[in-house]
């Protein structure tokens, strides 16, 4: 009799073990997305770094720098299918060159609606001169495409999705794999509304609750198969 209780009792107090250590999992992976967050809000907060390098930048997710360059307006992109309160339009993607440098950034100027003329863009142009920008930065995701799309080499190019190396080649420049989300602090932008960095914490503290309360469960079990097996 002791055998035939033996076998469940370990495997309810291997699953025990399982699930709360899942719990503190979860904990720890939010307390280290509340460090991050704490250090982009504390960075942000003070004086906006001067990038000189665009290799300095894919360290700088979520942060806000300050960039000195120039756009490049006859290479410019146009990223279709976006929703923006739920209005239908698209963003201007323009590549900047830092000063000194041979490689470029994306800059992400901001939100266009369609407003019902999906034949007739808005007026994009920019001037190719020395400037300061302040931007977000952003690691672009590729998202899935509900077909494939035909793009041209005829600028500026629509596209579907964020394909960096893609961008490269179709306007002969070395983009960095960030992009820049232009501050609606600086000129020459569109409709700007960028997400702050969440880290997701409160989705990590739901999920320990959701591990505790199946060990809570199961030891519960545990303890009434315990009580009924010992009355036997």
């Amino acid at each position: 009799m002791r055998s035939r209780f033996f076998i469940p009792a370990s495997l309810i107090i291997a699953t025990l073990v399982l699930l709360i250590s899942l719990g503190f999992w979860q904990l720890d992976r939010a307390d280290e997305k509340r460090a991050i967050e704490d250090q982009i809000a504390s960075a942000n907060s003070g004086d906006v770094e001067l990038i000189n390098s665009v290799e300095f930048l894919k360290d700088k997710e979520y942060y806000h720098v300050r960039l000195q360059g120039s756009y490049i307006g006859d290479k410019q992109f146009i990223y279709d299918n976006q929703i923006v309160d739920q209005i239908s339009g698209y963003y201007v993607l323009t590549p900047f060159v830092l000063t000194g440098a041979s490689n470029a950034i994306l800059i992400n100027r901001g939100f266009i609606p369609w407003n019902g003329k999906r034949d007739k863009l808005a007026d994009i142009d920019i001037e190719e001169k020395l400037t300061e920008v302040k931007v977000q930065i952003s690691k672009p995701i590729k998202r899935l495409e509900l077909k494939a799309s035909e793009i041209t080499r005829d600028f500026p190019v629509l596209i579907q999705a964020l394909d960096l190396d893609a961008m490269s080649t179709i306007a002969s420049l070395d983009l960095a794999s960030v992009i820049g989300l232009l501050s609606p602090e600086s000129e020459d932008g569109f409709v700007r509304q960028w997400e702050p960095y969440t880290g997701s914490i409160e989705r990590h503290i739901g999920y320990a609750i959701q591990w505790f309360l199946m060990a809570f469960v199961l030891a519960f079990i545990g303890i009434r198969l315990a009580l009924k097996q010992r009355k036997n």
